[in-house]
């Protein structure tokens, strides 16, 4: 490891820490008494408080006021946050409080005019794919607190023409073609529903129910989201189907390999029945089989209907 690498984990190893004795460090980095010895010299130089005290029980301490210390990052780890970064601009709301320009500011800040304006050359030719979404999701912030602090909490909710409330428990954000989704656990009907975030109006703590431990909820199993009365599905799909899979699935499918066939299996919910079925049509001929029965009828009604619709 070199010293850089080094003295950048060494700030992380000691961030929270109120005191460390130097055999401690001597041992986690495999180094010399005289190499720690200048490593904790060099992190004093840089910023962090340490302060040692002598005698045959010393030991070094870090005083607990301090700014957390500061992170050295290698120049491609530099083009890889800054890239990763400018994927924020296709979504109309986040949860944090962000000022692109001014994030590019303060990257740019940190490296030297010659990486600047290979910075500003790299733009022009590479870009990391997004999906432009202009729905304002307003309580965005506020569902990813309640859901640390794994509070069960009211939602305002617009479902067809109607805005419903909600008691549930939030345990996972995503986002899908730049849409963000929320999925929380429903007290009133004991299982998992996913919120699309922009029909959200309001989110208010609540003491109705008593919340689950956040790592009850976040166990990926599949069943947890299957209802008493849903149907299971094989859908027989070609090499070029596995694309529009691996780009849009959820979490009620899995992928299987079956003596050289690939099926999508899985599940659907009453009411699902045509959200699965305009799913399946967007793989159009890469479809090669469909079970159940009833899955195929609906999807060729669907499809009909398109069809009436065009002529």
């Amino acid at each position: 490891m070199k010293k850089s690498e080094r003295l950048n984990d060494m700030m992380i190893y000691l961030k929270d820490k109120k005191f460390f004795n130097l055999k401690s460090i001597m041992d986690k980095y495999s180094i010399s008494k005289s190499t720690a010895l200048r490593d904790i010299q060099s992190l004093e130089e840089i910023g962090m408080p340490i302060y040692s005290t002598h005698g045959r029980n010393g030991f070094y301490g870090i005083l607990p006021n301090r700014l957390l210390s500061p992170i050295v990052f290698t120049i491609d780890e530099v083009y890889a946050l800054y890239f990763s970064m400018q994927t924020l601009n296709a979504y109309q709301s986040t949860p944090f409080h962000l000022n692109i320009p001014k994030l590019k500011q303060k990257f740019e800040s940190c490296i030297s005019e010659e990486r600047i304006q290979r910075l500003r050359k790299m733009e022009l030719i590479f870009s990391l794919g997004s999906y432009q979404n202009k729905n304002e999701c307003s309580c965005l912030e506020d569902i990813l607190h309640l859901a640390v602090e794994e509070m069960v909490c009211e939602v305002s909710y617009t479902k067809g023409a109607n805005t419903k409330l909600y008691h549930v428990q939030f345990f996972d954000i995503t986002s899908a073609y730049g849409q963000w989704y929320a999925t929380a656990y429903n007290f009133q009907e004991k299982k998992p529903q996913v919120f699309r975030c922009d029909k959200i109006h309001s989110v208010e703590p609540c003491d109705k129910y008593t919340p689950h431990a956040l790592s009850e909820l976040l166990i990926p199993s599949k069943e947890m989201f299957r209802g008493k009365e849903a149907i299971d599905f094989e859908v027989g799909i070609s090499a070029r189907g596995l694309d529009i899979f691996y780009k849009e699935h959820y979490p009620s499918m899995e992928l299987c390999d079956e003596n050289g066939r690939c099926y999508i299996k899985g599940f659907y919910n009453k009411g699902e029945e045509t959200f699965i079925a305009n799913y399946f049509i967007a793989y159009g001929e890469n479809i090669l089989s469909i079970q159940p029965k009833g899955l195929k009828n609906l999807i060729i009604e669907r499809l009909e209907i398109i069809r009436k619709h065009l002529v």
